[in-house]
């Protein structure tokens, strides 16, 4: 009886591993296209008054950092959801 409970609890972990993995594959799509639009945000703001180019890079450079910031905590997450005490 304990090795059935064994193998089912083991089987269900990997199963929960596996839905953490394509989780984070799905979230990581959020990401990419915030990223996509903070960068087309700045090369739109630049071709229309390229003199406010280093203003707005700084700004650019942000939106890309938190941005990134959500990737890597979709990442760490279900890494830490599936650790057992």
């Amino acid at each position: 009886m304990s090795i059935a409970l064994l193998a089912a609890d083991s089987t269900n972990t990997i199963v929960i591993n596996n839905l953490g993995t394509i989780g984070y594959g799905l979230a990581a799509i959020g990401p990419g296209i915030g990223v996509g639009i903070v960068w087309a945000a700045y090369i739109n703001s630049t071709a229309r008054q390229p003199e406010s180019a280093g203003l707005t890079r700084t700004y650019a450079f942000l939106g890309f950092a938190v941005s990134e910031a959500l990737a890597l905590l979709g990442f760490v997450v279900p890494f830490i959801l599936s650790a057992k005490p």
